[in-house]
Parts: structure tokens; C-alpha cells; sequence
């Protein structure tokens, strides 16, 4: 059975559309993006979006049972004028060790809406028992 994982503070607007979906193990998110739980408007600057999808992304690991080191594979998309540098800082941060890193695809997108510099999105592997 197919579960919708949402968490407090993040969400797509009036779409009806959950943060993630998990099935026989598999978390898949939807977009993840920099936005501030507190105005649920899109923070301003890349490092401070990057922190926030990255802090989201995290909570959704958690709500599916899911931790840093069940991730197979991120994807990023980032605004043309925009560095990685933000991405690698933290990236390094989760992954360390570079033979246990999951896959990853950073893509250059002209259509983010108005003011995001970077989204992602994640899938991951749950604990047998979550």
C-alpha cells in the first residue's frame, strides 16, 4: 500500500501533492525546495535555500523511515547563474566518504519558478521495518 509522506512547515501550495511517497520500501520525494516553514515563501540567496531543501529533505528521510545513509539517489536543479559550491558544502557534509556516496545529477534549469535557485529530489530505501 502506497503511503503520502508530509511534513510541517513544507508543501507544494494548493497543489495536492505530498512531499513523498513510499511503497514496499521505496521513498520517492517530489520537488524539495528552499522554503522557509515559517512564511512558506521561498527564502532568499542560494546558501540559505540550499539549507532549508537539504533540512526538508532530511525531515522527509525521517518521516518515511528513511535516514542519510538510505539514500541511492539525489537530483538537483539549479538556476543557470548558479554555483554548486552551496550543493558540494553539504553533499561533503552528508557523504563523506566518497565509496559510499549515493548517485547524484545536478541539471541547469531556466524553468524553476520565480525565485528558486535550487531544488532537489531524493529516492531512498526505508528500514524493513518502517
Amino acid at each position: 500500500m502506497r503511503k503520502s509522506i508530509q511534513i510541517e512547515g513544507f508543501g507544494h501550495g494548493n497543489q495536492p501533492t505530498p512531499a513523498a511517497s513510499l511503497l514496499q520500501g521505496l521513498l520517492v520525494s517530489g520537488a524539495i525546495f528552499g522554503m522557509d516553514p515559517d512564511t512558506r515563501k521561498i527564502a532568499a540567496g542560494m546558501s540559505t535555500q540550499c539549507a532549508l531543501m537539504f533540512g526538508h529533505a532530511e525531515r522527509i528521510l525521517h518521516a518515511g523511515g528513511c535516514d542519510w545513509s538510505r539514500v541511492l539517489k539525489m537530483t538537483f536543479y539549479i538556476a543557470a547563474d548558479q554555483s554548486r559550491d552551496d550543493i558540494n558544502a553539504h553533499w561533503l557534509r552528508l557523504f563523506p566518504d566518497a565509496d559510499t556516496r549515493p548517485a547524484r545529477h545536478v541539471m541547469v534549469s531556466d524553468r524553476l519558478p520565480p525565485g528558486m535557485l535550487v531544488q532537489c529530489d531524493l529516492m531512498a530505501f526505508a528500514a524493513a521495518n518502517a
